[in-house]
């Protein structure tokens, strides 16, 4: 008698288990009731991050040679030498320096800098009676905030620094502009990367 009750409960176990497989003939039921009130409202959504402000750049570069009649920037240019560059600082002290251009003797390059806060890629243009270029700068880091720019020594830009006959403008994005003077020094540095 017990083996048939057993049988008896299997078989009711195994039609439960073949009913559930089987789906129901009837469509199915749609909820019209009101979601349970307990439960957690969903989060506020997060607002959007702004987007990212340009970086500061240039005017459009006006026509004629009018950087060389404004006053010249004050101080005086440097030579100093270190072990793997050469650099002439521009300022009216070693610690108030406002301009650089530096030989990386290893690399072979010529940097040309000014010396402040600036966003972290800015625009910097150099100004000569021959010639105009726009750089592409980025921060360095230093001793003091510098924005630079490399350039290969033999792009003629440089000649037009080393010849220009009286001064330069460095303009640099979010900076006012310097007008330096184009003394042998500049020339140094130029050279010592050739």
């Amino acid at each position: 008698m017990k083996a048939i009750y057993l049988n008896a409960i299997g078989a009711v176990a195994l039609s439960f288990t073949i009913a559930a497989c089987v789906p129901s003939s009837e469509p199915p039921s749609v909820a019209t009731s009101a979601p349970a009130t307990n439960s957690t409202p969903a989060p506020a959504p997060s607002p959007l991050p702004e987007p990212p402000k340009p970086a500061a750049s240039l005017p459009p570069l006006a026509g004629g040679l009018a950087f060389l009649d404004a006053p010249q920037t004050q101080g005086n240019w440097r030579y100093i030498v270190e072990r793997n560059e050469t650099f002439a600082l521009f300022g009216s002290s070693y610690e108030n320096a406002q301009a650089i251009i530096r030989c990386d003797l290893d690399t072979r390059k010529v940097g040309i800098g000014r010396f402040g806060p600036a966003a972290s890629a800015a625009q910097m243009r150099v100004r000569t009676e021959t010639r105009s270029s726009d750089l592409r700068a980025t921060t360095r880091n230093s001793g003091q905030p510098l924005v630079a720019a490399e350039l290969d020594p033999r792009d003629p830009l440089l000649d037009a620094i080393a010849l220009s006959k009286g001064r330069f403008a460095l303009e640099t994005a979010g900076m006012p502009a310097l007008y330096l003077p184009a003394w042998a020094e500049v020339t140094r540095v130029i050279e010592d990367c050739r």
